[in-house]
């Protein structure tokens, strides 16, 4: 089959790779309906971070089931599938208290942009829809593989609640979808930071009432002023660099919490001016797993459509210009369909 390869910065190819099949007892197989580029992919692409030679991309996936192992029980063949970028058997301890991205026995999804996939720990990764979806709920649907699930952790981990003025860093996928789950959770202000007039109206769209397009220390100004010098409840952190970590613990006030999901790069907190904020930090990989039912419901019954983010589909054999749009940031994200 044909998949997706990064052999460095700014080479991605689409070439033949050995089929995926059972493994394991505990493994499922599926046939993928669509995948995407995520913006942490963009990462090793613009050589931030470094790979070992070439290296099969993709952990964000949904599709249907062409075979499991012997061990399987919850998911059959004929099911429509969605799965986070950890596998997890969700039944460790750290999956009984919702972080399976911690599972004891996690594995790292990466190979998704391809045309099938094989999931390992199936029972405890893969959680079927009620049927098999219609074709334009599909994009919605692969969004709560990741980026829909990563920004709802940012929420949940910056204790978001009905009421609160709730700030987002970052205006990429992530951080819009932080937008509108600070929305569904019941915030009544929810200031945007962005500088592109794109992603500013679907910010607003998914129900974001400020838009800041100042940054540093300018765009923690211009957040006190708007909330009268006190600062936001809470704020989700949706970059990972230094930057915007520091950004969005200024912005919080005393005894608020920032939530931050941007995979770090380069952050170094000081632990004097931390002590002195009274501001709680929680994060890291989202525990997608968790809230994976949750959000299929919503998403299942026209609650939320996150597929807005995708503002590019490409196929497969075109995915080297789903990267080169996203890193030029003429993209918020890229569907592929294999």
């Amino acid at each position: 089959m044909k998949a997706t390869i990064l052999y460095g910065p700014g080479d991605v190819r689409v070439e033949e790779r050995d089929l995926p099949r059972i493994e394991q007892p505990t493994d499922a197989v599926i046939r993928i309906s669509a995948t995407c580029v995520c913006g942490s992919d963009l990462w090793p692409y613009r050589g931030l971070q470094a790979i070992n030679g070439p290296t099969p991309m993709g952990h964000e996936y949904c599709g249907i089931v062409e075979e499991v192992g012997s061990a399987v029980r919850t998911v059959k063949p004929g099911q429509f599938v969605i799965g986070s970028f950890f596998a997890s058997d969700n039944t460790c301890p750290h999956c009984h208290v919702g972080y399976q991205t911690s599972c004891q026995q996690r594995e790292f999804i990466s190979t998704a942009q391809a045309p099938v996939l094989r999931v390992p720990m199936a029972d405890g990764t893969l959680v079927a829809t009620p049927d098999v979806p219609p074709d334009a709920m599909v994009p919605s649907l692969l969004t709560v593989s990741d980026v829909m699930g990563t920004g709802w952790f940012a929420a949940v981990a910056a204790n978001v609640k009905p009421g609160m003025t709730v700030a987002v860093v970052g205006d990429g996928a992530v951080g819009l979808l932080g937008v509108l789950s600070a929305q569904r959770m019941g915030a009544e202000r929810i200031i945007a930071m962005s500088r592109h007039e794109k992603r500013q109206q679907l910010a607003r769209a998914f129900g974001a009432t400020d838009i800041v397009s100042e940054r540093g220390d300018e765009g923690v100004a211009r957040i006190m002023d708007i909330t009268k010098g006190i600062g936001a409840d809470a704020v989700l952190e949706c970059v990972g660099t230094q930057q915007s970590m520091m950004q969005a613990i200024r912005s919080t006030r005393p005894g608020g919490s920032v939530g931050y999901v941007g995979v770090p790069h380069g952050v170094e907190l000081n632990g004097e001016e931390l002590f002195f904020s009274h501001v709680r930090l929680h994060g890291g990989p989202a525990p997608v797993r968790r809230f994976l039912p949750e959000l299929i419901d919503l998403v299942w019954n026209g609650k939320i459509d996150p597929g807005k983010v995708f503002d590019l589909e490409l196929p497969l054999d075109q995915v080297a210009e789903g990267y080169r749009a996203m890193d030029e940031r003429r993209a918020i994200k890229a569907l592929l369909r294999p």
